[in-house]
């Protein structure tokens, strides 16, 4: 199987790679890395053959807080037009999100903790979400969400969330929840977010729930697994 180089875009240091990063060294996988957190700068695009946009608290339309929000955009939007594959997670699906023309907003519900979601009617037959279980629990973090973007298939839904997950293609794919968390990566967003965890409710779970929830963890990691291995076959 090629050897990818495989690029990330990072916006907070408590949101990076999490078992991605396990999935490319166990196939000895080429990886860089931006970390706008720290300015450093964007390669040119042909450098690599993946793009993985990350997680982060601030949103797509943020722009006068973190002007490179701008060029990110544009940057994600021409790395799609150059046939790189291109995933997004939380923020990173957002940002896909808009760089294919779709809108962003608040969600009706901030949904923060373990919750169910379940494959859409549009996903029957899709081999990306072909071994996932119709619905399983995976773990969220955002208020916002994003309307589906024009030609894009809707993979992954639940009633607090339209559009959980999309693909567009065959080689761009955006997911509104965190496959990638680990137990550690869930410690340090629960340690980095304990003013939104102060208030529970029926879509925010206290961070001592979210911990003793955290076997979901092995499902959301397998599920990851199976969508990276589909990727790397496109």
């Amino acid at each position: 199987m090629k050897q990818l180089r495989i690029h990330y875009l990072q916006h907070v240091p408590y949101e990076g790679l999490g078992t991605i990063k396990n999935w490319i060294g166990e196939h000895q996988h080429i990886l860089t890395a931006t970390r706008f957190y720290k300015n450093e700068r964007l390669p040119t695009i042909d450098s690599f053959d993946w793009l993985i946009i990350m997680g982060g608290p601030m949103g797509v339309n943020d722009e006068k807080d973190y002007p490179w929000l701008i060029k990110e955009k544009s940057y994600i939007r021409k790395a799609m037009d150059m046939d790189k594959t291109v995933i997004g997670i939380c923020l990173g699906a957002q940002l896909v999100a808009s760089s294919l023309g779709a809108r962003v907003y608040q969600n009706p519900v901030k949904e923060i903790g373990w919750f169910p979601v379940q494959k859409s009617k549009e996903a029957i037959g899709n081999p990306l979400v072909g071994s996932l279980c119709d619905t399983f629990t995976v773990f969220h973090w955002h208020s916002e969400t994003f309307d589906l973007p024009r030609g894009a298939t809707r993979l992954i839904e639940s009633p607090a969330c339209k559009n959980q997950a999309f693909v567009y293609g065959d080689r761009i794919i955006g997911l509104q929840f965190h496959l990638e968390i680990s137990p550690q990566a869930i410690r340090d967003m629960v340690g980095n977010g304990k003013g939104e965890l102060a208030t529970a409710s029926s879509n925010i779970q206290k961070g001592d729930r979210i911990m003793a929830e955290i076997g979901h963890y092995s499902i959301c990691h397998q599920a990851l697994m199976d969508i990276l291995d589909k990727l790397r076959t496109n």
